[in-house]
């Protein structure tokens, strides 16, 4: 599988993350599974990469031309796609990944999250996505969508669209358990 990770691009944040990024991107590549990404060298999408290259994975860097400069980017990707802007950086990640996994972030990374989220509520994919709560980062996110479910502002089959999980190796699991079932209910309908 493809699986595109969103994190933190920031430096300044607890070891504590560092390792978990690190330790989500051996995971990613000790299964077979290839790395998509942000391309940034920086913060836990580095850490991610860096995880993945020390297992011999594959890592799809996907970036804005104007963050390649000395630094910016993370230099061992397999493939390095540059793209115009921001915009058609994230279609991109989406057209070539299977699953995604939210790493703790800001904005950047909720943004891209919740997009993905918004349309797979629409029925505009179905691909599994997972949130790795990393020192109960997301713990206070679960608890607003909990929130907007009891007073109604979303259905609670909105909290079954995504899995979370405090350790990479079961999230990865999940992710693929549920392309599995996905690909067996596919066979099925196809079958009969």
């Amino acid at each position: 599988m493809n699986i595109c990770v969103y994190g933190a691009s920031s430096n300044a944040i607890s070891d504590e993350y560092f390792t978990a990024g690190e330790r989500l991107g051996k995971a990613l590549a000790k299964g077979g599974h290839t790395l998509v990404f942000g391309a940034g060298a920086g913060g836990l999408m580095g850490a991610c990469a860096r995880g993945a290259f020390s297992e011999g994975g594959q890592i799809i860097g996907i970036s804005p031309e104007f963050f390649n400069v000395d630094g910016i980017l993370f230099e061992n990707c397999t493939e390095l796609i540059l793209t115009d802007t921001m915009r058609s950086r994230k279609q991109k990640m989406e057209e070539l990944a299977d699953a995604f996994v939210m790493l703790p972030g800001g904005l950047g990374t909720f943004d891209e999250f919740f997009e993905i989220l918004t349309l797979k509520q629409l029925g505009r994919h179905n691909k599994p996505m997972g949130v790795l709560n990393i020192k109960g980062y997301f713990d206070a996110l679960t608890l607003m969508l909990e929130k907007a479910v009891s007073e109604k502002f979303m259905l609670d089959e909105c909290l079954s669209l995504f899995t979370v999980s405090e350790n990479a190796e079961k999230l990865i699991s999940a992710l693929e358990q549920e392309t599995a079932s996905h690909k067996a209910a596919a066979l099925h309908k196809k079958l009969y």
